[in-house]
């Protein structure tokens, strides 16, 4: 039987995995549409229009997978990939990328929250400190 602080924390992650998947989302119907902002912000980083709505399909697809809990887990490893690139693709041309990491860092506190297996095997504190 699942406790009533099991369920509030399952809940926390919920909402807090719902942040990245809407934003990352929302980030592939940029790269799908491809409004003159997108373009211009991707060929800075050096990604050429033709390959955007391939990175979109992509994102959205790790996205997906994230937000379902069955896939959570593959999904949140796939974005791990897909945000390492972002970050090397800011580290080449100089630009912040900061918030990159940051959204890593909130994909998997959402996990953290939503999976007790994954808290199990990675604790947050000691086991004989709970």
């Amino acid at each position: 039987m699942e406790t009533s602080s099991a369920k509030k924390r399952a809940r926390a992650g919920a909402i807090v995995s719902a942040l990245p998947v809407l934003f990352l989302l929302a980030d592939a119907l940029g790269k799908f549409f491809q409004p003159e902002p997108v373009v211009t912000a991707s060929a800075e980083l050096g990604f050429p229009p033709d390959t955007l709505f391939a990175l979109g399909a992509l994102e959205a697809a790790c996205a997906l997978l994230f937000a379902l809990p069955r896939t959570a887990l593959l999904g949140a490893v796939l974005l791990t990939g897909y945000l390492g690139g972002a970050v090397a693709a800011h580290v080449i041309h100089g630009s912040s990328y900061g918030f990159t990491i940051g959204f890593g860092v909130i994909v998997w506190l959402g996990m953290l929250l939503r999976d007790d297996r994954l808290r199990a095997l990675f604790p947050l504190r000691h086991p004989r400190s709970l």
